[in-house]
């Protein structure tokens, strides 16, 4: 849960800055922005989710980031990231994988409610031979937001769930 909680907050810090932008623009046109990038490099510490091994993922990422906001203040805004990756577990004995990871996400904000739903799906090898095969699907609604909060506190929420599945 706690990706998915991670990507909704930043979203919604994100929204605390465009939604007064929108809101100016009652009666135009919607605006739009996005923003790509392409072969960023991370290292970060994180687990291999099929057997819990922890390591260090070096991946590459690129993707694009879509944000439409609408003279009545609601905005939609949509994020695809993809990047072959390499995992390096901390115990010598566990297989290194290589791969390719995606995550989408979308999400819905007015003044009122809010929904989010998000996709991450992984695929590698390992230095074994073996398959990693993970996807993970999450939901929320929630029927408040107090952006004056920081960070942004959700409440009421009515619909919430997230499903990951190794194969």
């Amino acid at each position: 849960m706690r990706v998915f909680r991670v990507s909704f907050v930043i979203a919604a810090v994100f929204a605390l800055f465009a939604m007064p932008a929108a809101a100016g623009a009652h009666g135009g046109p919607a605006e739009t922005f996005t923003a790509t990038f392409k072969d960023v490099a991370q290292v970060f510490p994180d687990m291999n989710p099929c057997s819990g091994a922890t390591g260090t993922v070096a991946s590459t990422e690129s993707g694009v980031f879509h944000v439409t906001m609408h003279p009545d203040g609601h905005l939609h805004l949509t994020g695809t990231f993809t990047a072959p990756f390499v995992f390096t577990p901390d115990d010598p004995t566990e297989p290194t994988y290589t791969g390719r990871y995606t995550i989408w996400f979308g999400e819905n904000h007015n003044a009122n409610m809010a929904n989010a739903t998000f996709t991450f799906s992984v695929r590698g090898v390992g230095s074994d031979g073996s398959r990693l095969v993970f996807t993970v699907v999450g939901h929320i609604t929630a029927a408040t937001i107090d952006f004056s909060t920081d960070p942004p506190t959700i409440t009421d929420v009515v619909v919430e769930f997230e499903k990951a599945r190794c194969h």
